[in-house]
């Protein structure tokens, strides 16, 4: 747990690493040199393996056409050279070369005797970060595609990405959001199911829905979303919002709204979004729906907090809950994925240093390691048609909600990383909530989890290690999309598939590559199929309770989507 105040002689370091992280994105120079030097020492005293590498790469160089036999091939996805331009002279040779320099750097940073594997993927990383910003595709001169454009029309692309650039630099400059934004302002074209506030504390709304069927399912729903974005997300455009889907389904739906931290929240710890949030909410909940048990759903960390919350109710004897939903929600952190390239004892210490200055990480930190992960898509394709080709994609709902970010709270974040991220505690049994120990397997009821096929946060196979520690009934969908997209997956929406199956408490385990191939898929939509889990899991229709509960001290505060979604 980090100090709230820093230590006299510690100060000035502390200041100094605040600096430094305003200059390279809150990453640390330091883990970033002993990374480098653990691979070039050992680099160094591997001859065998360097002359290997040097060897192949001359042997690539050599056999010369595009699609020799033995030729290195381009990444998975990589969709930087698919245009019919990049088949002929030079263009194919740019792209040839570029593959070539990836795989020579992919073989020269893998499998050197003696480097740490952490050490080993931030060198991989770092050296494919810069290959990406080097490759063809992003200079005019070299991206046949640009130089079409170009002809075709005067130059007047480069007109209007220069145009672009210019917009997005002074937009960025003065904190406000990305281009077409504006359009999808929240509680007006965005988070607009019909709903009130019926709970605020100082972390938390409650926001409590209307109903949409003269009878509702007997227990409601209470979604814990993601406090590192805004709630919205689950409820979008009318169109593809999963609140608005389940209420017109016959559910209750309550929705947590998390206050946008700043100074003043320093000290809210893991803890205090256990009691004030998770805790609180159900309480309400409960309150209004007259101790009807609750279908509580987590998504991403808020799904975290949420199996943390579950734990500590089935070890206190709380029988609160009918089934626990997580949506691409970790328990175990060995197998985190990408998301661990900025994460070991020195980038941690370095990012404390940081939140300590202003009590909170902002989210321009979070964000840029989140766009590094995907740097082809989110960086460069983007630089490429947005400033070279001078095309501007329009702007969506889920765009504009991921340019809605907040900030976390120094002590949150910190243990967040440290207790999960790095020690596993929760998993391997050394975390406590409020004081008590809890581990998965003190989850009781029923769970519904959801994993995607392509998450740079949480990977399916890391979501699907919750087998190995809990002992209760696990229904595991796998659907298709990343963290976000593959969540909004409303029923209608094109492309989209999922595998499901369930397996009792006491059932033996099956690896994820098992599962995965012996898993039958199922085309559209896995909202209907949750719903149907749900259903199946509740008991008779009754009528909708009321909109809070005036007796108990739940007065409706605010129409939905309330103040704290608001905040800046």
């Amino acid at each position: 747990m980090p100090e709230t105040q820093a230590r006299p002689e510690t100060e000035l370091d502390i200041r100094l690493h605040a600096a430094e992280a305003r200059l390279t994105g809150g990453l640390s120079p330091v883990a970033g040199w002993l990374a480098w030097s653990d691979w070039a020492l050992h680099l160094a005293n591997a001859p065998g393996k360097l002359s290997q590498t040097v060897a192949a790469a001359v042997g690539h160089w050599l056999a010369g056409e595009v699609g020799e036999a033995g030729a290195p091939r381009a990444r998975v996805e990589d969709r930087r050279f698919d245009a019919p331009a990049w088949a002929g002279w030079p263009f194919a040779q740019f792209a040839a070369t570029q593959h070539l320099a990836e795989a020579f750097w992919n073989d020269l940073t893998t499998a050197v005797p003696g480097v740490s594997r952490h050490h080993e993927d931030m060198v991989r990383f770092g050296a494919q970060q810069w290959l990406d910003m080097m490759s063809p595709s992003n200079f005019p001169a070299t991206n046949p595609e640009v130089l079409v454009r170009t002809v075709q029309t005067g130059g007047m692309n480069l007109v209007k990405g220069a145009r672009n650039f210019v917009e997005d630099w002074s937009r960025a400059a003065s904190g406000q959001p990305p281009a077409g934004a504006e359009n999808y302002r929240v509680g007006h074209e965005v988070a607009i199911t019909p709903g009130k506030v019926v709970f605020r504390n100082e972390l938390i709304e409650l926001i409590q829905y209307a109903p949409a069927t003269d009878t509702v399912w007997r227990e409601p729903i209470l979604f814990v979303p993601n406090w590192i974005m805004k709630y919205y997300i689950l409820d979008l455009s009318p169109e593809n919002s999963m609140v608005r889907y389940l209420v017109g389904q016959g559910h209750t739906v309550f929705m947590i709204s998390w206050k946008n931290p700043g100074e003043a929240e320093r000290d809210f710890g893991l803890d205090t979004y256990v009691e004030k949030g998770a805790l609180a909410a159900l309480q309400a909940v409960r309150r209004i729906v007259l101790r009807r048990k609750i279908h509580a759903v987590g998504y991403c960390i808020g799904g975290t907090l949420l199996a943390l919350t579950a734990a500590w109710l089935g070890v206190t004897g709380r029988d609160w809950l009918a089934t626990v939903t997580l949506f691409a929600a970790q328990t175990d952190f060995t197998e985190a994925g990408e998301i661990m390239l900025f994460l070991d004892e020195e980038q941690v210490d370095f990012l404390e240093d940081l939140m300590h200055e202003r009590g909170y990480l902002d989210a321009k930190q979070m964000a840029g390691a989140f766009r590094l992960l995907r740097s082809n898509d989110l960086i460069w394709s983007r630089t490429v048609h947005e400033y070279l080709m001078g095309e501007r994609p329009p702007m969506n709902d889920l765009m504009a909600w991921n340019a809605d970010a907040t900030r976390m709270p120094a002590r949150m974040h910190s243990e967040y990383l440290r207790r999960l991220f790095l020690h596993n505690d929760f998993a391997e049994g050394r975390y406590r909530v409020l004081g008590t120990a809890v581990a998965p397997r003190d989850i009781r009821p029923p769970i519904f989890q959801v994993g995607t096929e392509k998450d740079h946060v949480a990977p399916w196979r890391s979501v699907y290690k919750l087998r190995l520690t809990a002992d209760t009934e696990i229904t595991f969908l796998l659907t298709s999309g990343g963290h976000n997209a593959g969540v909004i997956s409303e029923p209608g929406h094109p492309h989209r598939h999922y595998r499901v199956s369930t397996v009792a408490a006491d059932a033996p385990y099956v690896s994820p590559e098992d599962w995965f191939a012996a898993t039958p898929v199922s085309e559209g939509s896995w909202w209907p199929e949750w719903q149907r889990w749900l259903a199946a899991h509740s008991g008779e229709r009754v009528a909708p309770p009321p909109m809070g509960n005036e007796r108990a001290g739940l007065v409706p505060l605010a129409e939905a989507p309330g103040t704290y979604v608001m905040e800046r």
